[in-house]
């Protein structure tokens, strides 16, 4: 796949998604090997999620995602969850992948995730779908 048919994938899915009300990409960048999205959604119960992911086509050409960060906030600005992989919690078991945890302020042991994964668990989250 590359770099462009994922972008293809994630905007098909911003599209169709049933809780995303509108979306704005504020910044987006494409090689052939490389990729850089940077957007925000708003969806139906006014919460919103502010994402940037770097990605690239590995030599098996799938997509990899390398670093990211979805930031996932009320309409009040205070944060639900946000999932990145910046290096700065390396006590962590996953590191340096991690969740903010905003209900209980926590830093919690993450996985590996992209666009699709947390799009799935803010569906799995709601009453919609």
């Amino acid at each position: 796949m590359s770099p462009a048919e994922y972008l293809l994938l994630v905007n098909e899915r911003l599209l169709s998604d049933p809780l995303i009300l509108r979306f704005h990409v504020r910044r987006e960048r494409l090689t052939d090997v490389s990729g850089y999205l940077r957007a925000r959604l708003d969806f139906l119960d006014t919460s919103w999620l502010e994402f940037s992911e770097y990605f690239e086509r590995t030599p098996d050409n799938a997509i990899e995602v390398v670093t990211y960060s979805y930031h996932w906030g009320r309409a009040d600005g205070t944060l639900i969850m946000r999932w990145d992989n910046t290096p700065h919690h390396p006590t962590l078991d996953g590191f340096p992948h991690h969740v903010h945890d905003g209900r209980s302020g926590e830093v919690q042991p993450g996985v590996s995730m992209g666009i699709f994964a947390v799009l799935d668990y803010i569906l799995a989250q709601s009453s919609v779908g």
